[in-house]
């Protein structure tokens, strides 16, 4: 099993324990606010099992109808996760309209307090191995799936601070009302994980920073060539894509142009893993100095 599928998987026994403890706050405390905190762990468990399914798809090898693989499909995971968050959000809703007409005291509040806060820490915990892994696997559903941890981390901080208050001021309306500002939060953080996996969708360009690598890559080691040019460049997943023309002397052989080829291509997968390389021989005569890449000889 890979690292990838290591992580999702233990994300979801982490969710499952996080959304029993969440839930027992709630049930000792009856807090309308615990109830949506617990119900945001039910998406963290449902959105942990997408983001498993999704990276085992994603490794998939490509074949006859995927020539490129299977990578997209973190995307589809991270959008679907967007939904569900979105779902939780007017659930809960639901709930703090429900509060609001019929306030009720909290009972232990104490101890549902502390229940919650450890069930907290775990999740920030998770969070950080989480995001950090998924930054250096490059995988869209391992982040997808640490920001939402991280949302849920700030949201339960402020539902602690919000019970609190209702346990100190003894005033029972609040409690629904902090059940709402979680509704909103969730609302906001769904919204901006569906954009960003959209934006995937769509083919962005890599980061600026990895662009410019590639563009040092390519001029140090492209001695012989006169220039490259139309770098494109795509990323779905963790694998990028990248494009280019490279414009060689008129009197370089085939086999000397594909040497040259094969030293760029294996210096760009030395320093950047997971990519697909597509290099386009041109002729001098096809130049357009200085608008390509430069590169070095």
């Amino acid at each position: 099993m890979s690292t990838s599928l290591k992580l999702a998987a233990g994300s979801i026994v982490v969710g499952c324990l996080v959304l029993a403890l969440k839930y027992a706050a709630y049930y000792v405390t009856g807090s309308v606010a615990l109830y949506s905190d617990a119900l945001e762990s039910i998406l963290n468990v449902a959105t942990a099992v997408a983001a498993f399914i999704a990276v085992r798809v994603s490794a998939t090898p490509p074949d006859a109808n995927h020539p490129y693989g299977h990578q997209k499909a973190e995307y589809l995971s991270a959008i679907a996760e967007g939904v569900l968050i979105l779902a939780a959000a007017l659930a809960i809703f639901y709930a703090a309209y429900r509060g609001f007409l019929r306030p009720r005291p909290l009972e232990a509040p104490l101890k549902g307090l502390l229940i919650n806060a450890g069930a907290s820490s775990i999740n920030a915990a998770w969070y950080f191995i989480l995001l950090k892994a998924g930054q250096r696997l490059r995988s869209p559903a391992l982040i997808a799936d640490a920001k939402h941890l991280w949302t849920d981390v700030v949201t339960s901080a402020g539902v602690l601070v919000g019970v609190a208050l209702v346990w100190l001021t003894n005033q029972p309306f609040l409690d629904p009302l902090i059940a709402a500002l979680v509704a909103v939060n969730i609302l906001w953080a769904g919204w901006k994980l569906m954009r960003s996996s959209v934006g995937g969708l769509m083919d962005e360009v890599v980061p600026e920073e990895t662009l410019a690598k590639i563009r040092e890559i390519i001029s140090s080691h492209a001695e012989g060539a006169l220039e490259a040019h139309d770098l494109r460049t795509r990323q779905a997943g963790r694998a990028i894509f990248i494009d280019f023309h490279l414009v060689v002397p008129g009197n370089m052989t085939v086999s000397e142009s594909h040497m040259l080829c094969d030293r760029i291509e294996a210096a760009l997968r030395k320093e950047i893993s997971d990519i697909m390389i597509s290099i386009h021989v041109e002729p001098e005569e096809k130049a357009k100095h200085p608008g390509g890449v430069p590169v070095v000889g």
